[in-house]
């Protein structure tokens, strides 16, 4: 039977690597967004949106403009608090 693989804490992520998780996150979202699923896009931004308030305005900085630019407007755009939430008729 094979190893279970160790599945890191969110609180393990600091420095370098959690600007490089939050990237990833950030592109994670994206491709469900490319892909017309929402419900894993909204996951998975609410995932990023956690870890980009962790980051230093430095740090911040280290991330592609066109990545912050889409976590924080373009996607409030779509699943901003002023949209009706899924699953409500």
């Amino acid at each position: 039977m094979p190893a279970k693989k160790h599945k890191k804490d969110d609180a393990d992520f600091t420095g370098p690597a959690l600007v490089k998780e939050t990237a990833r996150r950030i592109r994670l979202a994206r491709s469900h967004w490319d892909a017309h699923n929402n419900q894993a896009c909204r996951r998975e931004r609410e995932r990023a949106l956690q870890f980009y308030e962790r980051l230093s305005q430095t740090e911040r900085a280290q991330l592609p403009q066109t990545l912050r630019v889409w976590l924080r407007y373009r996607s409030e755009k779509y699943f901003g608090e002023h949209r009706t939430p899924p699953g409500k008729s």
